[in-house]
């Protein structure tokens, strides 16, 4: 296969002499809740371990070529700034190198090698977040789920729900549909390659903090954001190839995010209608990821450590395991169940429910199989709206102050977007 000249711009910096590592440890710490309740403890902030076919991992170094992972003495930084920039200009993404047939991944992707000693062992017990059925046949039944999904959100932070009302066809078109995106020639798909998520409802690019991150994760994106158009966009703007099944999804998912969101309100004593009086589904975002087949998963991620800052998210992933999240300093495989969906608390809920509710670091690994199609809806309120945000009073008390001040969301998301993606935020709005 002949090398596109972009290819081979950014393989001309994998050197062959004199080399150094790249070298930048990033380790964080989560503040533990004042009851005690574990909140994020220490933690790294991108992690990854050798990532087998069953989605585990083991603790010996990968062998390696010298030069991956490694950039010339001579030019540095402007070397890697101009590999970046081959990469962008591209826009072809991951599954482009990947369809070179390439057998080493570019050292832009590359942890240091640091982090990768430094990361989290992955769990060996047979443990798993909780799966919830949704299935409530009366106002007892109701009251019985709305429970099970609050403490699950109490103690996990994620879970699993069945018998949520969308219907298998609906889920399969979605995840279909979003394949079929990404696996148009790149020349279909460029019209939508962008970085301004301001001017832009929908957009695809490969990582958006591409230029700011130590190392790039294995995965392409495209996403429909509504944060800055009060939840409106227009169905037009959706690509052709998964237009349908995306307007079918995005109508399903909304209305299960406001159901969901009136039984965690159940669940913390407060009348069904509070959480949604906070206007958390006006504005959403829907990040469609694609994660190609990995050559050396064991040096990358898919996604790096974070917490969300949503008020919550709701995921739609296909069949591969590769979602991780942290769970009493290991790591814990969310492994994917046929027509389930996936629920997360973000930092705004979090926030909220002033730390009763948590919210959890997770990541995506890099698979030696695939493509992985995974679709996380997150429900993240209006970049517009005036009301103030914080510690709701209903959950506070003398015994219990708030832990955190007050913001709108506007300054929220804007901290939030201005920090890297494996970045923690939360703390910044901690009450000292």
């Amino acid at each position: 296969m002949r090398t596109p000249s972009w290819l081979a711009v950014v393989f001309s910096f994998l050197p062959s002499k004199r080399t150094n590592k790249i070298v930048t440890p990033r380790t964080q710490s989560r503040n533990a809740s004042r009851n005690g309740r574990t909140t994020e403890s220490t933690t790294p902030r991108t992690q990854s371990r050798n990532a087998s076919r069953n989605g585990r991992t083991t603790t010996s170094e990968p062998t390696t070529p010298r030069t991956v992972g490694e950039t010339p003495t001579s030019g540095g930084g402007d070397d890697r700034a101009t590999y970046l920039k081959a990469f962008d200009e591209s826009k072809a993404g991951v599954k482009g190198l990947v369809d070179t047939g390439t057998a080493t991944i570019p050292s832009i992707f590359v942890r240091p090698r640091e982090e990768r000693l430094k990361d989290y062992e992955i769990s060996s017990k047979n443990i798993s977040v909780p799966t919830i059925d949704m299935n409530a046949r009366d106002e007892r039944t109701k009251n019985i789920v709305a429970k099970e999904l609050t403490d699950a959100a109490k103690e996990w932070g994620f879970f699993q729900v069945v018998n949520h009302g969308i219907p298998l066809d609906v889920l399969e078109n979605m995840l279909e549909g979003i394949r079929r995106f990404h696996e148009q020639d790149t020349e279909v798909k460029k019209p939508y390659y962008n970085r301004d998520y301001h001017a832009n409802t929908v957009i695809y690019n490969s990582n958006h903090d591409l230029f700011s991150s130590n190392a790039a994760n294995w995965r392409d994106t495209m996403s429909v954001n509504t944060l800055f158009t009060n939840g409106h966009y227009d169905p037009e703007d959706i690509p052709p190839a998964c237009r349908d099944a995306a307007l079918r999804y995005i109508k399903e998912i909304t209305n299960l995010g406001d159901y969901i969101l009136s039984l965690l309100s159940i669940g913390l004593g407060l009348k069904p209608e509070r959480l949604g009086e906070l206007e958390s589904t006006k504005g959403w975002s829907l990040s469609c990821h694609y994660y190609p087949k990995c050559p050396q998963p064991q040096l990358t991620l898919g996604l790096n450590g974070h917490a969300d800052m949503s008020f919550f998210t709701i995921l739609l992933q296909d069949q591969i395991s590769a979602l991780q999240i942290l769970h009493e300093n290991q790591w814990v495989n969310i492994n994917p169940i046929s027509g389930a969906l996936t629920f997360n608390i973000g930092d705004t809920l979090r926030i909220i429910s002033n730390d009763i509710l948590k919210s959890v670091y997770h990541r995506v690994i890099a698979r030696d199989i695939g493509p992985r199609v995974s679709l996380p809806f997150f429900f993240n309120g209006t970049f517009a709206s005036t009301q103030m945000y914080g510690p709701l009073k209903e959950l506070t008390s003398e015994e219990n102050p708030p832990i955190y001040r007050e913001f709108t969301l506007a300054e929220f998301m804007t901290y939030f977007l201005t920090v890297k993606v494996d970045e923690l935020g939360v703390d910044h709005f901690r009450l000292k």
